[in-house]
C-alpha cells in the first residue's frame, strides 16, 4: 500500500492518513504476535493495533504524563489477564521500527534533511518516551501481580485456618496437608486471635490430615499449645497420624503433656458433646434448686 501525499503537514497528520500502512508494516515486523491478535482481544479484550496507534501518537506529541498513564492501564491489563510479556516485548519493539521507519519516510516526503544534532534530538525524544512506556508497563504489571499474589496468599492463609464453631463454646480446627515453620507461624496467629474474638473454651484440632510435620513445626506446635491455654482455651488434639508419632517420639516432643488426646475427632466430639449437655443439665438444677429455696 503506497503512502498517501504527507507534504507540509505533522507527523501526527502523516501517521493518521497512513494508518492501514502503518498497521501493514507493524504486523509484518512483528510476526510472532500477529498470530496473537484475535486471541489477546478475545482473552482480555486488548486492541492491540487501535493501542498501537494511540502510543505512537502521543509519542510524536511528546505526551509524556498520557504515556505514562497509558503504560500502568496496559501493565495491569496484561498482567489480570496473564498475557505473556515476551508478546508485549516484541510488540512495542515493533512499534518502535515501525514507527521509526515512518518517521524516515516523512522526512523523505517533505525533502527534510535533519543535522546531527537535530536527529540525536528526536532520537532522544521518542526513544526516551517509548522506553518510559515499557519502564511503566512492567512497573504496573509486576505490582498488580504482586498485589493479586499476596491477595492469594492471605486468602490460602485464612483457608488453611478454618476454625468451626460447633457449641458456643467449643470450636473445631481440622488441618490438612503438610505443616512447616511458615504454616505453623501462621495458624498460631489466627488461633489465638480467634479464641479471644469468639471466647472458645475448648479448641479440637484435628491432625489426620496432616501428613507431615517438620521438626521445627513440632516445637512451633508446642508453643501454640501453651498459647491456647494461657488464653484459658482447652486443647483437644485428635487423628495424629503413626508416622508423626513416631518421629515425635525421635525428637522426645510430646503434645500430650500440653493438651488432651483423642484417637479421632468423633471420639472427641462424642465425649465433649456429652460432657456439655451433662454440665448444662447439672447447671439448670443447681439454679432451679436455688430459685426454690
Amino acid at each position: 500500500m503506497e503512502f498517501t501525499n504527507g507534504q507540509n503537514q505533522s507527523i501526527r497528520q502523516f501517521l493518521i492518513d497512513n494508518k492501514q500502512v502503518f498497521e501493514d508494516e507493524l504486523l509484518n515486523e512483528a510476526k510472532n504476535v500477529r498470530d496473537k491478535i484475535e486471541e489477546i482481544q478475545t482473552i482480555g479484550n486488548i486492541d492491540l493495533l487501535r493501542n498501537a496507534h494511540k502510543l505512537v501518537l502521543f509519542v510524536v506529541d511528546e505526551k509524556e504524563k498520557e504515556v505514562e498513564e497509558f503504560a500502568e492501564q496496559e501493565g495491569i491489563a496484561w498482567a489480570k489477564y496473564s498475557l505473556t510479556l515476551e508478546l508485549k516485548i516484541e510488540w512495542i519493539q515493533a512499534i518502535r521500527r515501525t514507527l521509526w521507519n515512518f518517521l524516515y519516510k516523512y522526512d523523505k516526503v517533505n525533502d527534510k534533511v535533519n543535522s546531527r544534532d537535530e536527529f540525536y534530538q528526536l532520537e532522544s525524544k521518542i526513544n526516551d518516551l517509548i522506553d518510559t512506556f515499557l519502564n511503566g508497563f512492567f512497573i504496573s504489571y509486576s505490582s498488580f501481580k504482586d498485589k493479586l499474589l499476596e491477595e492469594q496468599r492471605k486468602l490460602v492463609e485464612s483457608l488453611s485456618v478454618p476454625i468451626i464453631p460447633i457449641t458456643s463454646s467449643i470450636s473445631i480446627l481440622p488441618l490438612i496437608g503438610s505443616m512447616d515453620r511458615y504454616r505453623a507461624t501462621i495458624i498460631e496467629e489466627k488461633v489465638l486471635f480467634e479464641i479471644g474474638e469468639r471466647r472458645v473454651q475448648t479448641l479440637m484440632m484435628d491432625l489426620s490430615g496432616i501428613a507431615e510435620m517438620e521438626t521445627e513445626a513440632m516445637q512451633f506446635f508446642i508453643r501454640l499449645l501453651d498459647g491456647i491455654s494461657m488464653m484459658g482455651c482447652k486443647p483437644v488434639i485428635t487423628g495424629l497420624r503413626p508416622e508423626i508419632v513416631q518421629n515425635m517420639a525421635k525428637i522426645d516432643v510430646d503434645f500430650g503433656k500440653n493438651a488432651e488426646m483423642k484417637g479421632t475427632l468423633q471420639q472427641a466430639l462424642d465425649s465433649y458433646l456429652d460432657l456439655n449437655a451433662v454440665n448444662h443439665t447439672a447447671a439448670s438444677s443447681s439454679t432451679s434448686k436455688f430459685l426454690q429455696h
